[in-house]
């Protein structure tokens, strides 16, 4: 297991403290702004400006991963976020939080993620060997999902007793742990020749459209991250707006995060002989909720289809990340992941601006059945793409 090795074992560590720091900042970041502005609308802009940036510096960030040594660069955007998190806990800690301040972390936070992201995968095939790519990256999963389960009861436990000041400190904390990790493990590193970023960037979208397989999956990875937009945002105010909305809704973010956890639990065991497309079609259950949701279902039947909705999305993640670990060559590794966090992420802020405004004029209704219909289309249409196929059934 690759576990059992120093390299993978410090890194796998690391992530997981960083994810559990991570879990724990929606609801302390909300609350943060809440108190200092007492208005949504200063929510949704501290948001968009970790986005924003995000967005904006993937494909540079996919160049430096590949140019660079991945570690190198994950230990300093660490280094970098546990210095924005601490800045902004010891000011809840010492008064009054402002929120030009979050906004401005937000911004630098959201940049550096642009650049720790594509770093991911690298730093897996860097410390583990090519049979064991599936469990090391189940066990990532495994950790991410326990960490989003686990994460919510850190926080309020934080926030009712101490503040929420004391989840950016425990943020910070761990980040620093995680560099630390980071300093004392060694990563293989497939350098590329210097050329220009445009060179670089042209590179990597070739290695992209190069695969069928590959720019057809991220067409349903971007439907499905739109579709969650859609169902995150008209969600709540469907479910508040029953008896007993709030359990209601707990109860269906917590059936998601224990699916989630079964899903990587499952890639941990699966081999499927058709890696991808099994889980592009395992992506297309994230209709069920949508449809559900949308015809006013029981909801016991809601809560269960969106646990083995994301049951879907836990198979997904590690069965994906080992296939393209596998498939990319290790030098545009880097690049090529980053383009699918970007189309990925990008779908998101649509969602969130399209959902209200469909559902303003037509009624929640009907954004919630398109988005089901984009996502299971496009998911369930893979399997007409001949790469989606026959990916596994070759090697």
């Amino acid at each position: 297991h690759p576990l059992r090795t120093r390299p993978f074992r410090l890194l796998f560590t690391g992530r997981t403290l960083s994810l559990l720091g991570d879990s724990v900042i929606p609801a302390a970041l909300a609350i943060a702004v809440w108190e200092a502005t007492g208005s949504a609308s200063a929510l949704a802009l501290v948001l968009a400006c970790a986005m924003v940036p995000k967005l904006l510096l993937l494909p540079l960030g996919g160049v430096v991963g590949d140019r660079f040594d991945a570690r190198t660069i994950a230990l300093t955007t660490d280094l970098v976020r546990c210095a924005t998190q601490l800045l902004v806990g010891l000011q809840l800690l010492g008064g009054e939080p402002t929120l030009w301040l979050i906004a401005t972390v937000e911004v630098v936070g959201g940049a550096a993620g642009a650049f720790a992201m594509p770093t991911g995968a690298p730093l897996v095939t860097g410390t583990v060997a090519p049979g064991a790519l599936q469990r090391a990256n189940a066990a990532m999963g495994i950790a991410r999902s326990a960490t989003r389960l686990g994460g919510p009861a850190v926080a309020g436990a934080l926030i009712l007793t101490v503040g929420p000041g004391w989840a950016f400190v425990l943020d910070a904390a761990t980040f620093a742990a995680s560099a630390a990790l980071l300093s004392a493990v060694r990563v293989r590193h497939v350098p590329i020749p210097r050329r220009s970023l445009r060179a670089d960037l042209k590179e990597g979208w070739r290695e992209v459209r190069a695969r069928d397989w590959y720019w057809t999956s991220l067409v349903g990875h971007s439907a499905w991250n739109g579709a969650a937009a859609v169902l995150m945002t008209l969600g709540p105010a469907l479910a508040l707006s029953q008896p007993g909305g709030r359990g209601t809704w707990v109860a269906f973010l917590q059936a998601g995060a224990i699916g989630l956890l079964a899903g990587s639990l499952l890639a941990h065991r699966a081999r499927p002989r058709r890696p991808v497309l099994v889980a592009n079609l395992g992506l297309a259950v994230y209709a069920l909720p949508l449809v559900l949701l949308a015809g006013s279902a029981p909801a016991p039947l809601t809560i269960v289809s969106y646990g083995v909705a994301q049951a879907g999305l836990g198979f997904l993640s590690p069965v994906w990340e080992t296939a393209v670990q596998q498939a990319v060559p290790a030098h545009a590794l880097a690049r090529v992941t980053s383009y699918d966090w970007l189309l990925s992420l990008a779908a998101m802020p649509l969602g969130y601006v399209l959902a209200p405004v469909a559902a303003s004029a037509w009624g929640p209704e009907v954004p919630l059945v398109v988005a089901a219909v984009a996502v299971s289309g496009c998911c369930l249409g893979t399997a007409l793409v001949p790469g989606v196929r026959r990916f596994g059934t070759e090697r």
